[in-house]
């Protein structure tokens, strides 16, 4: 059998939320005000699967730039390459 190669393998652990964290959703976490220049942290909540970045930004730190929508487009660092991440409030979580 050929082994997939899709946008979430290797998630099993990444993705997975404790039992008592399953199917709840911190609405201060969505409703936070995001402005241009926050930084914030990517923290991906496997129970809501639109507007969820990459697995590869997992824990990365980056800086807001602008919207899209519903969605904040984030500049991050991976390695020495600048990379544009789009991902929804629920993914993300305000650094001070």
């Amino acid at each position: 059998m050929r082994r997939s190669h899709g946008t979430r393998q290797g998630t099993r652990s990444i993705l997975s939320r404790s039992k008592t964290q399953r199917s709840r959703l911190f609405i201060r976490r969505v409703l936070h005000p995001y402005e241009v220049g926050d930084r914030v942290a990517i923290v991906i909540n496997g129970a809501q699967q639109m507007g969820m970045p990459h697995r590869r930004f997992q824990g990365r730190t980056g800086v807001i730039t602008g919207m899209q929508g519903r969605a904040y487009i984030i500049a991050v660092k991976d390695g020495n390459m600048a990379k544009t991440v789009i991902s929804r409030p629920e993914h993300l979580r305000p650094l001070e």
